[in-house]
Formats: structure tokens, C-alpha cells, sequence
């Protein structure tokens, strides 16, 4: 496996666990040891299911560096789902809201191939659904989220990503694979992802990625490609975009 070309790479694949889809940039030079090094970072998918979420790592030395972090999150989204109704042999389209929060605390590593992170901490939900005329919401479940990253560089100019994320206040699970090359100053390739949850969605994302370009003091992923939900006849394109800025 090559090294890290320099600080300043690794500083960069550092951002990889800032959350579940970035990476970390340069720290500010002028931050002395003990002081609070954060990330802040957003991240949008749309497409016939929709997801927005916002959040900060916070390390209490360099988030460039090996040791103790924290990362913590909220986020809404909104799915569509059928509902049968056995007595009067009918079903119904449901529009299903959903509101996820969670604090983490974890450690990440940094080997000379890149870098592993892994976190766990409580996370709670909010759940309503409606049918266009009506609301109902359903109790708030409370449980633990397991999350963990790797993102390697098998040679200087390539990448390779992998996400899991597990939580049981909705026995869901969300996994991620991309793999990356780097041209135009930043990583480009295909990647793939699937998320379950008890009611029996699912829900597959087939598409490529562009990661790590930077506007000023923010950088960036974009990524669009096939969306394959299971209560989707057919499937359908979406479009992701994740930002992240140190603060």
C-alpha cells in the first residue's frame, strides 16, 4: 500500500469520517492543543425517496489526527410506501416522514493506507404517516447507533470507500461501497448503497461519484445514478450532494 503523499493528503482523507459521506479539511494553523477542532456538513439525496441531513464532528485536538471524536447529526426525509387495509381488501399510497437524530462518540485511526473510523452512541426518531387527508404519528423509539468507516488508498492516485451504519430505534441498516480515481483534482468512479429498515423497504442506489472538489473554504461530493426503492414499480434517478467546511 502506497503512504500518504503528505499532510496535507492525509488531512484531506481524514475528511472521509466527518460523516457518512466526507472528509475533513485543513485545520485552521492558528488552533493551539485543547482547543475544539470541528467539521460541519450537510448532505442532500433526492429522488423518488428524499433525505437532508446536517451535523458536526468535533475533535478536542486535530481531526487530523489519531484519537478520540465526536459526531453528531439530524436529519428528515420523506419515502413513499402502500398500506393494505385486510378488512375491506384495499390498499392505500402512504407518504411516510421521518426525523433521525444522533449523538456518536468513536475513535479514528490513521494507517499509513488511510484511514478507519468507528462510532456509537444513542439515536431516536420521529415517524408520521399520511395519506394526503389525514396524519397519524407513531411512538418516538429510542435505541443504539453502530457506525463505521474505512477509506483506503491502495495506490496515490486511488480510492476505495466503505460505510456501515446500524441502528435499532428502527432496526434499520445503510452500507455504501465507492471506489475512486483521481483526475482534475478530485476522485471520480462508480459507487453503490442499500438501506433497509423493519417495515421491509429497501432501497438501492446504483450510480458515480465525484469527491473532494473544493469552492473556497467548502468542499464537495456529487453523485447521481439509478434509485431502486421496493415499493417503486420502477426505478427511478437520484442526485446527492454532501458538503462539508471546517469551522
Amino acid at each position: 500500500m502506497a503512504r500518504l503523499a503528505s499532510p496535507h493528503r492525509r488531512r484531506r482523507l481524514a475528511a472521509a469520517v466527518a460523516c457518512l459521506l466526507c472528509t475533513v479539511p485543513t485545520a485552521s494553523p492558528t488552533a493551539r492543543a485543547g482547543d475544539l477542532d470541528t467539521l460541519l456538513f450537510g448532505s442532500l439525496d433526492a429522488g423518488a425517496a428524499n433525505f437532508l441531513s446536517i451535523g458536526a464532528k468535533i475533535a478536542l485536538d486535530k481531526l487530523d489526527r489519531p484519537g478520540f471524536v465526536a459526531l453528531a447529526s439530524l436529519g428528515g426525509g420523506r419515502r413513499n410506501e402502500m398500506a393494505c387495509y385486510c378488512d375491506s381488501w384495499g390498499s392505500a399510497r402512504l407518504s411516510r416522514y421521518t426525523v433521525l437524530g444522533a449523538a456518536l462518540a468513536g475513535y479514528q485511526w490513521f494507517p499509513d493506507w488511510g484511514v478507519v473510523a468507528f462510532y456509537a452512541g444513542p439515536e431516536g426518531a420521529y415517524e408520521a404517516l399520511t395519506d394526503g387527508r389525514s396524519v397519524a404519528t407513531l411512538p418516538m423509539p429510542w435505541g443504539l447507533r453502530l457506525h463505521g468507516e474505512v477509506w483506503a488508498r491502495p495506490t496515490d492516485e486511488s480510492l476505495v470507500q466503505a460505510t456501515l451504519v446500524l441502528g435499532s430505534a428502527r432496526d434499520s441498516a445503510w452500507s455504501r461501497i465507492a471506489l475512486g480515481y483521481r483526475a482534475w483534482g478530485f476522485y471520480l468512479g462508480p459507487e453503490v448503497s442499500l438501506y433497509a429498515d423493519r417495515t421491509g423497504y429497501t432501497k438501492w442506489n446504483f450510480g458515480a461519484h465525484a469527491t473532494d472538489f473544493s469552492v473556497g473554504s467548502y468542499s464537495f461530493r456529487v453523485s447521481g445514478g439509478v434509485q431502486v426503492e421496493s415499493t417503486e414499480r420502477r426505478p427511478s434517478p437520484y442526485l446527492a450532494l454532501s458538503v462539508w467546511t471546517p469551522w
